[in-house]
């Protein structure tokens, strides 16, 4: 497993899996699945639900907690400093854990406006060693900015929308600038870029499938990168993507393939939940 250092020296797997819409016992399947294949590094969240089938798949796993890495996220209704930390401790309380590897605020929700003193709730959290590592998720440059400048204290990643059809090319810049990783949602395009005849062709030529092609992309780009997915034979081969690499003309035609508007999911200033 290839690993991403953040500016605190900590480190986290650069390939993790996701567990958005995955609830209920399959939750508990397919983290124990991924857990299987080699997967340490699981990616939850408040509003997802399935905070407590995570920490029963850590709990049956049998795997040593220092080898894991645990993300979840603050929902925009739980933002504003007392009631993200009351927040927190419900989560907790759902995984089973004494201390997390990392959290995010999950959307800035700016119409809210209060996404500055949930970031200075999770600063406490970092603080009293709750939490070894705090960043957000869907964050703009300007919200970006927002916190850093508030606060001084620079989130370690920014989790985004990111695949080929819709690289953020100008806010992965910003984040170089300001010693941020980068982390995919949506890794894929939700199928849509599996599709594309260019990464056909590449597929092809390594012998690989178009997702392991899309995710080695996102590696030899330096993101961290989050695939989901319930069914075993997938979860397997999403994890076989460190025995090749693109090659210079690989990378070049992928990067070709950036829309300017290939976003899937909401935009984060406009959107509402």
């Amino acid at each position: 497993m290839q690993t991403i250092t953040f500016h605190n020296n900590h480190t986290m797997p650069q390939l993790g899996f996701g567990m958005w819409q995955v609830t209920g016992e399959e939750a508990v399947k397919s983290v124990k699945e991924a857990f299987k294949v080699g997967y340490r590094s699981i990616d939850s969240a408040q509003i997802y639900q399935n905070e407590s089938e995570l920490g029963l798949a850590i709990k049956e796993s049998g795997i040593k907690r220092d080898e894991l890495f645990i993300t979840t996220k603050v929902w925009n209704e739980q933002h504003g400093y007392d009631t993200a930390l009351r927040s927190f401790d419900e989560s907790m309380k759902k995984l089973g854990l004494e201390k997390l590897d990392l959290i995010l605020i999950h959307w800035p929700a700016p119409k809210k406006n209060l996404y500055v003193d949930t970031w200075k709730a999770l600063i406490r959290l970092y603080k009293d060693k709750r939490v070894t590592n705090i960043g957000v998720s869907n964050f703009t440059p300007a919200c970006l900015d927002q916190i850093i400048d508030t606060t001084g204290v620079v989130p370690v990643l920014n989790q985004i929308e990111l695949h080929p059809h819709f690289q953020q090319k100008e806010l992965r810049a910003y984040h170089d600038k300001h010693n941020i990783k980068t982390e995919s949602w949506s890794p894929l395009g939700r199928g849509q870029v599996i599709q594309d005849p260019v990464i056909g062709q590449i597929a092809a030529k390594h012998k690989k499938t178009p997702a392991q092609v899309i995710l080695r992309w996102h590696l030899d780009n330096g993101l961290i990168v989050i695939p989901k997915s319930v069914t075993p034979s997938r979860i397997a081969e999403n994890f076989q993507i460190f025995n090749f690499k693109l090659d210079d003309a690989d990378l070049k035609a992928i990067e070709k393939l950036d829309q300017a508007e290939g976003r899937i999911g909401p935009n984060p200033d406009t959107a509402e939940f």
